[in-house]
């Protein structure tokens, strides 16, 4: 049931997003998501707020991913603790939380991403490739005297393509790998992260 005191443009744009991951975007009609926002199913009263579906999808998208602009900043999150690994069990659990919350998103993104390859690359860039330079770039603060960046940015990849990848599994894809809760997640890859800042691995030469 729709709520009719919520502006009618973030109705409609609720709607089609929970519609856009449980069916598709092929899938979901305008009228549905007329129906799903409490207009008049048919009626064309979309197109008041939006010139097309495709403009509701990229409005849903931009949305989410602006919900995750604090992701890309965890220096200001994490940092000062004093503890390195406090800071990356806090930052773990931090990520894996958005990724759970952001879970619809996911989902559209992988369905539509040959559909609509130029979602994606702007969804990528906004959501992991900036996330990936920003931790790699607090690894190095927080890593050996001797870290490189090269070092640095093998790690991040390293690191949060795992979490990233822990969800994308089971969440997006459907697909049940190991059954491990992400308490031992966590504490695993906490334990990896510390230890390759600790020693950093010889990376071969260019």
């Amino acid at each position: 049931m729709a709520n009719v005191s919520t502006p009618t443009r973030e109705r409609i744009v609720d709607a089609a997003v929970r519609l856009f991951g449980e069916r598709g975007y092929r899938g979901t009609s305008v009228a549905a998501i007329e129906e799903a926002s409490g207009l008049t199913p048919g009626a064309g009263g979309l197109y008041h707020h939006f010139p097309s579906k495709q403009a509701v999808l990229e409005a849903g998208i931009e949305r989410h991913l602006a919900r995750l602009d604090a992701l890309r900043d965890i220096r200001r999150l994490f940092g000062g603790l004093g503890d390195l690994r406090a800071e990356l069990t806090m930052a773990a659990r931090y990520v894996l939380a958005e990724l759970d919350g952001e879970a619809v998103l996911l989902r559209i993104l992988v369905a539509e991403a040959r559909q609509r390859p130029e979602l994606l690359t702007t969804a990528v860039d906004k959501m992991i490739s900036s996330s990936y330079a920003e931790f790699a770039e607090w690894l190095r603060e927080r890593g050996a005297p001797n870290l490189s960046e090269h070092q640095a940015n093998a790690i991040a990849t390293l690191g949060l393509g795992a979490l990233l990848s822990s969800r994308l599994t089971g969440t997006v894809l459907g697909v049940t790998t190991f059954a491990v809760d992400d308490d031992a997640l966590v504490a695993t890859w906490v334990h990896a992260i510390a230890g390759l800042l600790a020693d950093p691995p010889p990376l071969p030469s260019a």
